[in-house]
């Protein structure tokens, strides 16, 4: 019997990972570095903005810091998010309705910093459908590693074994079964060609995903 169920953010119940590509665009603009938005999100999608930097400077050549190059990009994202909200995913806040009239408890976990997803979540009235976030400004190791969704329910108080996260990346479902939870995957637009074997199940979107949860508990 499921107890919790564990939302990823950035692709799961926004599509960002579009708005993620425009900031970095912007920050490598004085480096002239250029990538195609397919290309970049296939790379990048669901990655720690510190291994992207890192990636891109062992590509390009550059000598600026990852952490410094990767805090630029995170400070530019938290402004421009501000007056640039990404859509939500289909389903997304009716599926967030049901989970909160259920008697599962709800959790958000998510590898963007604090700054990046409050906003999104502000914009869209989306705070009260969540008893726990966890960003990962609140970890010391973000996703792939187990710490965030760890994090989540111990403030929960429930053990893995009656939790469900929904994810969209290969990194996100490592980060969740890593933790012990059951995992279902709703992959987007830049994720599907990724490996989500890991996923306990995968489905076309939120609804559907819901409806797996909802099975497991008849």
């Amino acid at each position: 019997m499921l107890k919790a169920v564990l939302f990823d953010c950035d692709g799961t119940l926004v599509d960002s990972e579009s708005l993620h590509y425009q900031c970095w665009q912007h920050i490598l603009v004085p480096y002239n570095i250029a990538y195609d938005e397919g290309h970049f999100c296939h790379l990048f999608s669901g990655k720690p903005t510190l291994e992207a930097a890192q990636f891109i400077i062992d590509e390009h050549g550059l000598t600026v810091d990852a952490k410094a190059l990767a805090g630029q990009k995170n400070d530019y994202f938290a402004d421009y998010v501000q007056n640039h909200l990404p859509p939500l995913l289909p389903y997304a806040k009716e599926v967030l309705s049901l989970a909160k009239q259920s008697s599962l408890q709800v959790a958000l976990v998510t590898g963007s910093a604090r700054a990046e997803v409050m906003p999104i979540l502000a914009g869209y009235q989306l705070f009260d459908y969540f008893e726990v976030i966890v960003t990962k400004d609140d970890v010391t190791q973000p996703k792939p590693h187990p710490e965030p969704y760890l994090s989540a329910l111990k403030q929960l108080g429930q053990a893995a074994q009656f939790g469900v996260a929904i994810e969209d990346t290969c990194t996100g479902l490592t980060s969740a079964k890593g933790a012990g939870l059951l995992a279902i995957a709703v992959p987007n637009h830049h994720s599907q060609h990724q490996d989500l074997s890991l996923a306990d199940h995968t489905c076309t979107n939120l609804m559907q995903a819901w409806q797996r949860i909802e099975l497991a508990q008849s």
